[in-house]
């Protein structure tokens, strides 16, 4: 039972007008998720080899793209998930917003006709001799490689983290999967009903939808503000940085929502050890460490690529994604700086913007059109800019959709009708209603 449920009780938020419906449609264009069907009148025939390394969105989207436009090619998708998470949807699970199946679908029903799916790992990536080799020793030669692997969840990394203790003793984390969402959600909800200290933080690492940690602090301040508990609560965001968003005039919104609704803010305060059966956080900070305690908080844990590629050649050398193992690839073609065969999208990339659902909807469709070009021996002028949609909830039943590039530019699709820095009741029925249905279509390559 979802207690207390935004909008549930709000006659204002029950009624949903054609007028609303049509911003929707409109907000939900402008957030990088609907888009034309890419135009093709003859399939490319070429027997190339093509392996895409993981079958999440990005590798998904992948082989449906190149399926509907190659004919004669062998196409290999691996991955040994059989289940297919909709990630966008953790956190309205840990809001109590929807039920834990929410989020589950199994990845066989997205694996279009002709693409072999090979269900292991990949154990080792070698780009010299063009091959990968999986977790039983299978060698699968390639011509071309897509890597969309996603990301590792360093929780180990945070010292006395356990993910098994995830809904107990205030212990929340909306990242570890969709159980674990509805866990965290049980934890909130108690907290919400009782007050204290809620202590909300973010890795110093690169991050997938790094707007989450934000956007469950405000859920979790106006679900107290509903409970009458507001009064009671201590509600503390800890900054990896000096900002609270890589965006500047989003960071500074946020700090004036967070200033007006009583949300401390701890700037340059890194979790990186937790006593779960005291209920205290150690952060470090540019002074030493500091402990918080706290009634509730939500573990963000640090993000790396997975072993496989930080071990592999396909890793930066150098640079700022180099510590982490990022896939280094150009930013705008996506392809890989050393192994032109070789291309990078989703989660993975070492590219400065894009780790969200939206942002794969347009990283796939250039990755794919520079190796359809490779194969035809032409050149590819497609680019991705660094589009990245987050649809940033700031109260139940209000949100503000948030677009942005790789120079920090706000890039509004449909500028008049959905200011992105406005809390507004479509962009949360975009995010709560209509994201999830034009992610399968994007899976399906009906977007």
């Amino acid at each position: 039972m979802i207690k207390n449920s935004p909008g549930l009780n709000n006659p204002e938020h029950q009624t949903f007008s054609r007028r609303n419906f049509l911003a929707a449609g409109v907000a939900l264009a402008g957030s990088g998720f609907v888009g034309s069907a890419h135009a093709v009148s003859d399939k490319i025939r070429s027997k190339a080899r093509i392996v895409i390394a993981g079958a999440g969105a990005a590798g998904i989207s992948a082989a449906v793209q190149l399926s509907s436009r190659l004919d004669g090619t062998e196409i290999t998708l691996i991955d040994a998930r059989k289940e297919h998470f909709y990630q966008p949807g953790f956190t309205l699970i840990a809001g109590g917003l929807k039920p834990a199946s929410y989020s589950l679908s199994s990845t066989s029903e997205y694996i279009p006709p002709g693409v072999k799916w090979i269900q292991e790992q990949v154990a080792e990536f070698d780009p010299v001799g063009n091959k990968i080799v999986t977790e039983s020793g299978q060698s699968i030669g390639y011509d071309f490689l897509i890597v969309a692997t996603g990301l590792h969840l360093d929780y180990a990394a945070i010292d006395g983290m356990d993910t098994g203790l995830i809904g107990k003793n205030g212990l929340g984390s909306v990242y570890a999967g969709h159980n674990h969402a509805a866990a965290t959600w049980q934890a909130m909800s108690e907290f919400a009903d009782k007050g204290g200290v809620g202590v909300f933080c973010r890795p110093k690492t690169e991050m997938k939808c790094a707007g989450a940690p934000l956007k469950y602090t405000f859920i979790t301040d106006d679900y107290l503000r509903r409970r009458g508990n507001r009064s009671k609560a201590e509600l503390i965001y800890a900054a990896h940085n000096k900002v609270l968003f890589s965006v500047p005039i989003v960071s500074e919104k946020v700090r004036m929502l967070y200033q007006d609704r009583q949300v401390k803010v701890r700037y340059e305060h890194v979790l990186s050890a937790i006593n779960p059966a005291k209920r205290l956080a150690t952060f470090l900070t540019p002074t030493g460490t500091t402990e918080i305690p706290y009634d509730f908080i939500n573990v963000v844990p640090p993000m790396c690529a997975p072993e496989a590629i930080k071990n592999s050649p396909l890793c930066w050398q150098d640079g700022i994604f180099a510590a982490d193992g990022w896939m280094e690839v150009d930013k705008g073609s996506l392809r890989h700086r050393r192994f032109p065969n070789v291309f990078g999208v989703g989660d993975i990339a070492g590219v400065p913007k894009g780790k969200t659902a939206a942002s794969v909807k347009w990283q796939v469709p250039v990755a794919v059109d520079h190796l359809l070009a490779s194969i035809e021996g032409k050149t590819s002028s497609m680019i991705y800019t660094g589009y990245t949609s987050c649809p940033l909830i700031t109260r139940l039943g209000r949100a503000m959709l948030v677009e942005f590039d790789y120079q920090d530019n706000l890039v509004p699709s449909f500028p008049g009708v959905i200011a992105p820095l406005e809390e507004l009741w479509v962009t949360w029925v975009m995010k709560t209603i209509a994201l999830k249905p034009t992610y399968i279509a994007m899976l399906r390559g009906r977007a």
